[in-house]
């Protein structure tokens, strides 16, 4: 990881950018790319057409502080994975009641997505897989640390969690729980993972499902990308 301060133009340039330090995985069959919905999306599309690799999403939901929703006190992965910031709920001193809220609320947003992204599609198979795992960065790691735990549960044979930036100290983090780390950039003082692109507008519903319709038909025809 280095610590040079550096902008992307926009979450693609920092998807190309990215698809350069995982260039270990291109072309190999078991390797399969996912992104964090939804600004995940398009940076793991760049990392996934360069390698000619199949892609897919992998649902997560930051569970977000109340009244301070960018702030995550934890993130979910489906029913069963849930990762929570202590330190941040101590700290706030927010009750069990408020996070179970949040978990409702965020439950229904990933059913919600599911259906809407997936449109009938099945999740993608994990079992034996060598997973690359994509954000657009990270600032608490809550969701990214929520998708390694739950591909841990599915059986993924190898995760590697990629991000063209992040905090240091989540990234650190990350590291342990990942099998590899890939992050291009930890500046310092990190603030906040906008503050490093250029064009860090929201990625909408319309831009992702876009983007997921080639990608999601690669693993059967990879000259796709090409």
């Amino acid at each position: 990881m280095a610590s040079t301060v550096h902008y992307f133009a926009d979450r693609a340039e920092a998807g190309k950018m990215l698809a350069e330090a995982l260039s270990a995985y291109a072309g190999r069959t078991d390797v399969l790319v996912l992104a964090l919905p939804r600004g995940g999306v398009p940076v793991a599309y760049e990392v996934a057409k360069t390698l000619a690799a199949p892609m897919d999403l992998w649902l997560v939901r930051k569970l977000g502080v109340p009244g301070q929703e960018e702030l995550a006190m934890g993130a979910m992965a489906g029913k069963d994975t849930r990762i929570l910031n202590q330190e941040i709920i101590n700290i706030l001193n927010i009750d069990q009641a408020a996070i179970d809220a949040a978990v409702a609320r965020e439950q229904k947003e990933l059913e919600r997505r599911n259906r809407h992204y997936r449109q009938g599609r099945p999740p993608p198979d994990i079992e034996g897989k060598t997973v690359i795992i994509i954000d657009d960065g990270l600032a608490t790691g809550a969701t990214m640390r929520a998708a390694i735990a739950s591909l841990r549960h599915v059986g993924a044979k190898r995760i590697i969690a990629a991000v063209p930036v992040g905090a240091a100290a989540t990234c650190s983090k990350v590291q342990k729980e990942a099998d590899e780390l890939v992050c291009l950039f930890t500046p310092e003082p990190f603030y906040g993972v906008g503050q490093w692109y250029s064009d860090f507008s929201q990625t909408s519903d319309e831009e992702v499902l876009a983007l997921l319709g080639p990608a999601a038909t690669a693993g059967k025809n990879r000259a796709s990308w090409m």
